[in-house]
């Protein structure tokens, strides 16, 4: 596998109850250091828990699909082609309002959390190629 050039087929899978998330470049992907990102699916009807990253700033780019975020106090609805700043240890929380997959890219700075996000015991690790 290239670490330059990576494909879905290339990485693993974290799959939750939400969704699914492929890290296409973290440290232990491509190297990066000072950054990670990821493709993540949100189910219809479906988001993540209000949650923060203590010490990462994330940015969320949605794809496809539609949705409702929240960042601190404030909430706005998802379209295609937006993007989402949220800064390090501030309480986020995203839920899928349409009737099809919201399709994001995830980005942290400095990469992390998606190492605790593979050990919390509600995540099933598939290996690459292996499909849901």
């Amino acid at each position: 596998m290239s670490k330059f050039f990576i494909s879905p087929e290339d990485v693993e899978t974290q799959v939750f109850d939400w969704g699914l998330i492929k890290w296409m470049s973290a440290p232990s992907v491509t190297g990066a250091q000072k950054f990670s990102a990821g493709v993540v699916l949100l189910a219809p009807g479906k988001g993540h828990m209000t949650h923060n990253h203590p010490g990462t700033e994330e940015i969320l780019y949605v794809v496809s699909g539609y949705g409702r975020q929240t960042v601190a106090d404030e909430t706005m609805d998802l379209k295609p082609g937006m993007m989402v700043f949220i800064p390090e240890g501030v309480n986020h929380s995203t839920l899928n309002t349409g009737w099809e997959t919201l399709k994001l890219i995830a980005i942290y700075a400095p990469p992390g959390p998606e190492v605790a996000l593979r050990e919390l015991p509600d995540c099933r690790v598939l290996p690459p190629g292996e499909l849901p």
